[in-house]
């Protein structure tokens, strides 16, 4: 009898061991990692046959992604996003153009002394280009932009209001640094996008080429805001504030964006949206009997129409 007792309390000290074992291997499953990624393609196409009024055949395509990295643990938040667009045209009898170019990378670390709080120490990166040459249509021979020429970047800390109950973010930052970059030799020399412009002597030849860095030291004001306006209608806001203390304090650089989202179905949408961009220190060209001539700023508007698939992953 004893020694069945005995073997009875070895068994189940073995299959207790064994079950504190495994129940000490089990990984962590915790992450404090969330992601969002969305592809799209918006595609117009128009085609005329036999057609009295007149027209010409079209095909426009728009290629976009946007991709989402949330870092939040206990005070602390870093949001990490990623967006690309890329449009391009083809009527009946001109080359392909581009309609839309933007490669943006937006990056915001935050830290709060409480859980409760809804205000962040912040510090923000932000960086701006494009993925081709822009040129001034019909003009081909000489772009008027290509890919870091330009590109910004800004570099900056603050403080943030974040409520993820209103999908709502304001950003406030009193030193912030600008960085305007320009690496094509011929765009710098001309002083384009607010660079140093090269200098020439009398005769024409060059003394000194132009600056492809210019460095801005000032305030950004940074505002997103996102809302479903009415069901499978979504309506967001973006907006960013700068201006330079040491050149022309108060004035503004403005870039404004509002889009609405209608949802069909889980992969069909339509969008509109408008994008306003205010730089005084990007000057407007205008084409005059082949030659580019430079003008002063002026407001920039691009307003946006299109129907298309998405797939969030």
């Amino acid at each position: 009898m004893f020694k069945k007792s005995l073997v009875v309390a070895l068994l189940f000290y073995i299959s207790y061991s064994k079950a504190q074992i495994v129940k000490t291997q089990l990984p962590d499953s915790t992450s404090y990692w969330t992601k969002e990624n969305v592809v799209g393609l918006d595609v117009s196409q128009i085609t005329f046959v036999n057609w009295n009024a007149g027209g010409n055949n079209s095909v426009s395509g728009l290629l976009k992604g946007k991709f989402v990295r949330t870092y939040t643990k206990n005070n602390v938040q870093w949001k990490n996003e990623l967006i690309a667009r890329y449009g391009i045209n083809k009527q009946e009898k001109q080359e392909v153009r581009k309609t839309d170019d933007q490669l943006q990378i937006n990056s915001t670390f935050g830290y709060r002394t409480d859980t409760i709080s809804n205000w962040y120490y912040a510090g923000k990166f932000n960086f701006n280009t494009q993925f081709a040459n822009g040129y001034a249509y019909p003009n081909t021979s000489l772009a008027i932009s290509k890919p870091f020429a330009p590109a910004y970047t800004f570099l900056g800390v603050g403080a943030e209001y974040s409520r993820k109950d209103l999908n709502l973010t304001l950003y406030l930052s009193p030193l912030t640094q600008k960085t305007t970059l320009v690496f094509d030799q011929r765009l710098a020399n001309q002083g384009a996008f607010g660079v140093e412009k090269a200098i020439y002597d009398e005769l024409g030849n060059l003394i000194r080429e132009g600056k492809n860095i210019r460095n801005e030291t000032g305030i950004l004001i940074t505002n997103q805001w996102k809302k479903e306006v009415y069901k499978n209608i979504n309506f967001e806001h973006r907006i960013s504030l700068y201006t330079d203390y040491i050149n022309n304090f108060g004035n503004v650089d403005v870039d404004w964006q509002l889009q609405l989202d209608m949802t069909v179905n889980q992969y069909v949408k339509a969008n509109i949206g408008t994008h306003l961009v205010y730089d005084d220190d990007i000057k407007s060209k205008e084409e005059k009997n082949g030659e580019q001539i430079i003008k002063g700023p002026k407001v920039q508007l691009k307003q946006l129409l299109g129907i298309g698939v998405t797939y969030s992953f």
